[in-house]
């Protein structure tokens, strides 16, 4: 899955930059990451929100 391999080479990324550091192209290819997943979860969650409906039935809360 794209979103796991994402997640790997952020989390590959951060290790490298709390043991070793990393280099500015690096640095830049972890912001870009970040972003694309922060994205991600906002399309996805809108995606949630805009399928919520409202429900008139009022023994469904009972």
């Amino acid at each position: 899955m794209i979103e796991d391999k994402l997640i790997d080479r952020i989390n590959t990324l951060y290790a490298k930059s709390k043991s070793v550091g990393l280099t500015g192209q690096e640095k830049m290819e972890q912001e870009k990451l970040r972003k694309e997943y922060l994205n991600n979860i906002k399309t996805n969650f809108r995606a949630q929100l805009d399928n919520i409906t409202k429900s008139s039935d009022k023994t469904a809360l009972d």
